[in-house]
């Protein structure tokens, strides 16, 4: 059984504000909640090929996992994969301009859980896609402020 959870959210900033700073790996912890840090293990900018190790805490569990670009196409997408672990995990971001300079953002993450967490896949996609969430309003709360 896969996971497949897509989020968006309308956020009032212009596409190049927003996708300059969410592809950029070290803002990462100040807007999600489960990641505790990032580390590059390619030397900085973000590129094809880059490869990022993401500390997080989900269900109570501390992952760690690295993270390779594997699809970047600035201001309108990025695709990131990891294949280790006991759950390969593909991100994806996408920005789409709208009216008035606001960027509508779509957060995508899938992947194929093996073993024990086979069986907690129904549980994990609910916990992601509410983290997911959660997630997005706090990228919000930074680009607008409390509206």
């Amino acid at each position: 059984m896969s996971v497949d959870v897509v989020t968006e959210i309308e956020l009032d900033a212009p596409v190049r504000e927003v996708s300059t700073y969410v592809a950029d790996p070290d803002n990462a912890p100040n807007w999600y909640e489960k990641i505790e840090s990032i580390e590059w293990v390619t030397a900085p900018p973000l590129a094809l090929g880059s490869k990022m190790k993401f500390v997080a805490h989900f269900l109570g569990r501390r992952l760690v996992y690295t993270y390779e670009v594997v699809e970047y196409k600035a201001g309108r997408k990025l695709v990131m994969r990891t294949a280790e672990g006991p759950f390969p995990m593909e991100t994806t971001y996408l920005w789409e301009k709208l009216p008035g300079d606001r960027t509508r953002m779509t957060l995508r993450n899938r992947g194929e859980p093996t073993g024990f967490s086979k069986l907690m896949a129904p549980l994990m996609r609910g916990a992601m896609r509410r983290a997911n969430e959660a997630d997005l309003r706090a990228l919000k709360v930074l680009f607008e402020g409390t509206r």
